[in-house]
């Protein structure tokens, strides 16, 4: 990979974004982490242990670990303490996207090909608005999704428009676990081949 491609790829744009509130957190973290080589996965403030707000993250490998979120947290909780967006009390947990994790970059779809995903989509797309199947066949404006499960006379594969998604997330079965744990013992070998004091032991991914 040419050092221009991996610019495009870590400034690739979002294709699911947030809407309200997350929106406006989104606007205020997602330079400060690019700012210091992560990508924002998703933001997502919810009612779990009071309120939470969730940042997730990831380099742009795909890989995140205790470390990375660390650091992360590091550079965003002084902004957030400034900018104050959310008005109530509220815990910070960085994360990574996980095994069975959001897909919100056209690169995502395409790193995940063959794999199961779960999607809808903000308007009806040949009729329906929530499908399940095998991502294929991806052009720039979207993928056909081959639907693992349809049933009987319906036409199992369908074209899905990026710009009509609203939500898509792997869905995790034997072989999306296979592929994950070889692609995180490659992004690991990489990281102490660059630098040897690195430690790659198995982590935790989350830091609160």
């Amino acid at each position: 990979m040419t050092d221009h491609d991996t610019e495009s790829t870590e400034t690739e744009p979002r294709l699911i974004c947030e809407t309200g509130i997350d929106a406006r957190i989104a606007a205020i973290v997602e330079p400060v982490i690019e700012s210091i080589g992560f990508r924002l996965v998703r933001v997502l403030l919810s009612g779990q242990n009071g309120l939470t707000l969730q940042i997730m993250a990831e380099r742009s490998d795909g890989s995140m670990n205790v470390a990375d979120c660390e650091a992360v947290s590091r550079a965003l909780s002084p902004v957030l303490d400034v900018e104050d967006p959310v008005e109530k009390q509220y815990h910070l947990e960085i994360s990574s996207p996980g095994i069975d994790r959001p897909l919100v970059r056209r690169t995502d779809f395409e790193r995940w090909q063959g794999h199961l995903v779960r999607c809808d989509t903000s308007v009806l797309v040949n009729g329906r608005k929530r499908y399940r199947g095998f991502i294929r066949d991806l052009t720039e404006a979207g993928f056909v999704i081959e639907r693992d499960q349809p049933a009987y006379g319906e036409d199992s594969r369908s074209e899905i428009p990026f710009a009509a998604l609203a939500e898509a997330k792997l869905v995790l079965t034997d072989d999306l676990i296979r592929e994950s744990l070889r692609a995180d013992k490659a992004a690991r070998a990489a990281a102490n081949e660059n630098d040897p004091e690195i430690d790659v032991e198995d982590d935790d991914t989350e830091s609160e």
